[in-house]
């Protein structure tokens, strides 16, 4: 009996604010994983090894048509 007149008792305000005092703690999330490289990076080195197979390819073409012309002009001299 004796513990609860100890005890407060709880009153609620009809009217003003309720304050109430959390303590602050440390969440944990997951980490974020970021990508090693950004999308546009991909698509620049993309377009550099294209452009760059291109110009093989205009190397080799060309190549192969200048020693045609080439064997083709020993044959008429």
């Amino acid at each position: 009996m004796q513990e609860d007149k100890t005890r407060f008792k709880e009153v609620l305000p009809k009217q003003g604010l309720l304050y109430r005092e959390d303590q602050v703690s440390v969440i944990l999330c997951k980490p974020k994983v970021l990508p090693l490289k950004s999308v546009t990076l991909e698509k620049l080195e993309k377009m550099q090894k294209d452009a760059q197979e291109k110009i093989k390819e205009q190397e080799n073409s060309s190549m192969v048509l200048g020693d045609s012309l080439a064997g083709s002009q020993l044959h008429l001299s």
